[in-house]
């Protein structure tokens, strides 16, 4: 059963309620709308196919079929819901993915470009930098410099959204 309390002002016995989120359907009191709640789970279904799937070739159609919308709602809502629009959040999942293979292989960089999904060198680079504010072969060099846990590691360097 879903237990819905509003915030009332002072001195009043019925006033509106004060602080819903419209965008998330949330309440003061911490209760989400069953629809919100859907929604929330498809946009949940949709970024974790990308997070398993980030090096295939992904696009909003494919996405929006996963999460059973149509394109422009799907692109409104993820956003609404992650604060990144969907191609975005892909972008920095595949940098995130090659800042790794960066640090703990050998690969050249030219296949890492390509193993984690970007389809171009150029594409690959300056995403890279967009993200990471430093080139991968920057980066790469500068993470062989340190000498620190891998898990401190992934911490200090992941990108921000």
């Amino acid at each position: 059963m879903w237990t819905v309390s509003y915030p009332r002002l002072p001195g009043s016995a019925h006033s509106p309620p004060l602080c819903r989120d419209i965008a998330a359907e949330q309440w003061c009191d911490g209760t989400v709308s069953r629809a919100a709640e859907e929604t929330n789970r498809r946009m949940l279904r949709a970024r974790d196919a990308m997070d398993r799937a980030y090096a295939q070739p992904l696009d909003v159609p494919a996405l929006a079929r996963i999460a059973h919308v149509s394109q422009a709602h799907f692109t409104r809502t993820f956003r609404a819901t992650f604060g990144e629009t969907p191609h975005r959040y892909l972008q920095r999942r595949r940098v995130e993915r090659a800042m790794s293979l960066l640090r703990e292989t050998d690969h050249s960089v030219t296949d890492i470009c390509f193993e984690v999904g970007f389809g171009s060198p150029g594409t690959f680079s300056r995403t890279f930098r967009g993200i990471v504010g430093r080139s991968p072969r920057t980066y790469r060099k500068e993470a062989a410099a340190t000498s620190v846990p891998t898990c401190f590691t992934m911490t200090w360097m992941r990108p921000s959204a």
